[in-house]
């Protein structure tokens, strides 16, 4: 079978689209007037920021020198970035092979690590690449050696410039004389793993599946496995990376289905296909379903536009259906909906799409991860705790658990007594450390997931330089002294400001916090009290100072009594305000507080 089904995987930055776009013209794929940089990077933002956020696919016909046969080679280009990880998962679940792709100057960096292990793992043909041998400070015999300890990939790797194109025919003929052909067989009942989707207008859900064995062809009945839901399929294609429509789509190959399809949550990764009158024991070996693993409020300025935010989700979730979203309601902010992601840079990704492709200005609440809280009250097993009103009292709290993964930090020696420091600094607990060359060492530390996602990667950066690198994997959860801190105003619980953290931590991050409400906070015509409360303690306290009128402008000279009668009056007026007084809190000061914190942890 002269099919190849390949991704391409490696860290961010090394090089991986670059090297999609070299593949593309050397096999007239697309035509040179169409042809433009990161040509498989289609959305804005992915273009903006340089980073490929979805997993793309395209077939590619190249006829080799060597043999002069014709191949059909399927490249399935992956992200890098690790809140991405799932659309990786989904794609080198649809090959045979991957180009393991390295960069000559940096090395094998954490989240090449992962992607291999992840490849392995799968049983794939893993072909060793390293890239940007064309840069003046580039070591590519210290990546080869990398290559060699780490991977323990024995096969010598090819040097290329993907840039310039150097080498990039030459990774084709090993692709096809490495990575092995597709098994199955045409005559066996039909067998298609999904490995991704998106929702079009006009068509409805467009899925992107591998036929395994047999073929499928317009007009047939097919199944879900995971549901047992039937359609009629109505269109059948190659991506080239456009869609093109074909007859069939045969055994080993790489294509697109159209059903009628409406709802993209029907759709499951990972999910296998099979006609309907043909049905199947057991389903492929796909992948576990992913769950979001950072929540965040998500509110819109104006509290008329809610239902456009409803909409906008909608629309968007047919589109991305990595994301979660359930309505929620809070007294300070309104109504909105607590959102569920992969990670921080997926929450940023989704938040701007929101605010770009719909229009909307939106509050984002602090970022958390789902805790588990046994209690006295109840039902028997932990309950889930995504959002700090979910927290039960403390009275009725057993234990609590937090979500902890095993982080791989890959970091020159230099750097190691700092990037360990921050690590205790974040509660980490050390699993084991390897030397991978005089100058490189792999740390493997569990961490709290919830140290993750405030400020650590940019602290890892900062105190390495830039050149330590980052990946992890999720781990269990463990029991954790876990408390939520709950920020009163005059008072009043403010539900859209209370936060969970460790214990040890609670007491610096309620003065903080107390202390930036303090700033944000409107004079008010009585004094505003601004507490922090843990276990019902007050644990911080500030306040803001009373405006104070000049009741007594008018009185020139004359009886001291005039003057303290009006004094008194006004004091008497404040005590009482104080009293039933209401604070007023601007939607300003909660955007402002909120971009202040995430700006902390950023």
């Amino acid at each position: 079978m002269n099919i190849r089904n390949f991704s391409i995987i490696a860290h961010i930055d090394h090089g991986k689209s670059t090297l999609a776009d070299r593949f593309i013209e050397i096999t007239n794929t697309i035509p040179e007037r169409l042809m433009k940089e990161q040509f498989l990077d289609k959305m804005e933002l992915e273009r903006e920021r340089g980073i490929t956020i979805k997993a793309k696919a395209v077939r590619m016909l190249y006829k080799s020198p060597s043999d002069g046969k014709e191949y059909i080679l399927n490249l399935i280009d992956t992200p890098g970035h690790v809140d991405f990880s799932y659309e990786v998962s989904r794609a080198l679940a649809a090959c045979e092979g991957a180009l393991l792709l390295v960069d000559a100057s940096q090395g094998v960096e954490a989240q090449t690590l992962a992607h291999a292990h992840l490849a392995q793992s799968l049983g794939l043909k893993i072909v060793p690449v390293i890239n940007k041998i064309d840069l003046d400070h580039a070591d590519p015999d210290a990546a080869e050696k990398q290559i060699q300890e780490i991977l323990k990939e024995k096969s010598a790797p090819l040097k290329i410039s993907a840039k310039s194109g150097l080498g990039a025919r030459e990774v084709l003929e090993r692709i096809i004389k490495e990575i092995p052909a597709p098994g199955g067989s045409h005559d066996k009942p039909l067998r298609a793993l999904i490995f991704d989707s998106f929702y079009d207008t006009y068509k409805g859900v467009v899925i992107f599946i591998k036929v395994v064995e047999g073929r499928l062809t317009p007009g047939t009945i097919i199944s879900f496995y995971s549901s047992g839901s039937s359609y009629e399929v109505e269109e059948v294609g190659y991506l080239t990376p456009s869609l093109v429509k074909s007859d069939a789509i045969k055994t080993g190959e790489v294509g697109y289905v159209i059903a009628g399809i409406k709802n993209i949550h029907e759709i499951k990764m990972g999910d296998t296909i099979f006609k309907k009158d043909s049905p199947i024991d057991s389903p492929l070996p796909g992948y576990k379903e992913v769950k979001p693993v950072v929540f965040a409020g998500f509110f819109p300025v104006n509290t008329s536009d809610y239902p456009h935010l409803k909409s906008s989700l909608e629309k968007l979730s047919l589109t991305d259906a990595s994301f979660t979203y359930q309505g929620e309601t809070s007294r300070a902010l309104g109504f909105g909906f607590r959102l569920g992601f992969m990670g921080l840079l997926h929450m940023d990704i989704i938040k701007e799409r929101l605010e770009r492709e719909f229009g909307l200005i939106l509050i984002v609440t602090n970022p958390n991860v789902v805790y588990k809280a046994l209690t006295k009250t109840g039902k028997k097993g932990p309950v889930e705790i995504t959002s700090p009103s979910d927290f039960p009292p403390y009275g009725d709290i057993v234990d609590v658990q937090e979500p902890y993964v095993k982080a791989s930090i890959i970091t020159p020696l230099s750097y190691m007594e700092p990037v360990i420091n921050l690590l205790k600094d974040k509660r980490g607990e050390h699993i084991k450390i390897d030397y991978i060359s005089s100058t490189k060492v792999i740390l493997e530390y569990f961490l709290p997931l919830s140290e993750i996602i405030v400020d650590f990667y940019d602290k890892l950066k900062s105190i390495s330089r830039g050149y330590a690198s980052f990946d992890y994997e999720p781990y269990e959860h463990k029991s954790s002294d876990m408390v939520r801190i709950e920020i009163l105003l005059h008072r009043e619980p403010v539900d859209a400001l209370s936060f969970i953290v460790h214990r040890s931590k609670a007491q610096v991050h309620a003065r903080s916090m107390c202390e930036k409400l303090k700033q944000v906070i409107p004079r008010h015509m009585f004094e505003v009290t601004i507490q922090a409360s843990i276990d019902g303690r007050i644990v911080a306290r500030e306040s803001v100072s009373a405006i104070r009128k000049d009741v007594i402008a008018k009185c020139y000279g004359g009886d001291i009594t005039r003057k303290r009668k009006l004094l008194e009056k006004q004091k008497e007026g404040k005590k009482k305000m104080k009293i039933l007084g209401s604070v007023e809190v601007p939607q300003e000061a909660f955007m402002s507080l909120l971009k202040m914190r995430q700006g902390e942890k950023r």
